[in-house]
């Protein structure tokens, strides 16, 4: 059986942490800030885990980066 490619999109937005949980970006943070709440920038800084439903999904996208 041929080794499964990684998605390169998914390879370059998603870390795992050592207990194998998904870390990412928060959404919305790309560009248009002038538009947005100083709450909402401040809440978004950092990286934050991904819940248990979307982990199931970037784990398929990256086979071998557990």
């Amino acid at each position: 059986m041929p080794k499964m490619k990684t998605k390169s999109a998914a390879k370059k937005r998603f870390r795992f942490t050592a207990n194998g949980h998904v870390k990412a970006g928060p959404a919305g943070k790309r560009h248009g800030m002038i538009k947005r709440s100083n709450d909402f920038i401040r809440d978004s800084r950092g990286t934050m885990l991904l819940s248990k439903a979307d982990e199931k999904i970037v784990k398929v996208y990256m086979p071998y980066d557990r």
